[in-house]
């Protein structure tokens, strides 16, 4: 089964619901950037959270969530957009931390609890929207509900689940977010509320065999209107030539001293850790494209 996302209406309208079964993608990332399991879970969670609030946007609109927390983590950050496309690293991937009292993979432990998540959406619009709320858990889908609910002034329930294996392999990932529109009677909260305390991890249930269509009954019944499923992917939008650009800006004296000291240059992706190389005839010809003669 290929990673999807859902869109679904529940509640005769009243309740707009998402959820994601994304595996290959978190797998992707976690081989990618070589991660432990500590590490695998806190970098997961957050593209699967980015993945849900892209799912919110049009086509090849896009977002970027940054959560920078106190924890040995460091800095996570995470594009999508509205194809269901993303990318994301974190600043130390070999994170592993003892479970946390719960027999759990200590996610808290990795992020912290200090900090900030910030959303910044390109809209295509001349300023890009930019939302950011404190880090209230650190264990991340507590903290995209409490963005959401403060930010984007959306009563919402966000649940991210990464199943690391002994391996720090990716055995399963996935998640969903339901939001409650202006009107929602306060008999389908509370039902809301019960059917959320009682819904096993996400992970779990994808591991089980439970597709995001099964995920979105467990909680909301069989009344479900599936409005869409569109595909979901790590892919990063990197390239030789998005790199020529970058080293252009840097100036031809810059350049040339990366040919008098180094005769070549490297740039890495850090989304997705592919590498670029420039000879001494590339950066000349870019030199001579950033006004050096």
């Amino acid at each position: 089964m290929e990673d999807y996302l859902v869109k679904a209406l529940a509640a005769d309208g009243f309740v707009r619901a998402y959820a994601v079964k994304a595996t290959d993608t978190i797998r992707e990332a976690q081989r990618r950037h070589d991660t432990w399991n500590t590490a695998s879970a806190a970098l997961g969670r957050t593209m699967v959270g980015a993945i849900l609030l892209g799912a919110t946007l049009k086509g090849d609109d896009r977002l970027t969530v940054k959560v920078e927390g106190n924890g040995p983590a460091g800095a996570i950050i995470v594009d999508s957009n509205g194809k269901g496309e993303t990318k994301g690293y974190l600043q130390n991937p070999h994170i592993s931390l003892p479970l946390n009292p719960q027999g759990k993979i200590d996610v808290r432990g990795a992020v912290g609890t200090q900090g900030m998540l910030t959303v910044i959406k390109d809209l295509g619009l001349k300023e890009p929207f930019s939302g950011q709320t404190p880090l209230v858990s650190g264990e991340l889908g507590e903290d995209f509900t409490y963005y959401l609910a403060v930010s984007e002034q959306i009563p919402s329930s966000v649940g991210l689940s990464v199943l690391v294996d002994t391996d720090d392999s990716i055995k399963t990932a996935g998640g969903f977010m339901i939001q409650l529109m202006p009107g929602a009677t306060e008999e389908t909260i509370t039902r809301l509320e019960a059917a959320l305390v009682d819904t096993p991890l996400v992970s779990k249930q994808l591991d089980a065999g439970a597709t995001p269509e099964d995920i979105l009954r467990a909680l909301l019944g069989e009344e479900l209107e599936i409005l869409e499923k569109s595909p979901v992917q790590f892919k990063c939008d990197c390239s030789k030539e998005k790199f020529a650009r970058a080293i252009i800006t840097l100036g031809p004296d810059e350049i040339q001293a990366m040919i008098d000291e180094d005769h070549g240059a490297e740039a890495v992706c850090q989304f997705c850790e592919n590498k670029y190389e420039y000879d001494e005839t590339d950066l000349t010809e870019l030199r001579k494209e950033a006004g050096g003669l």
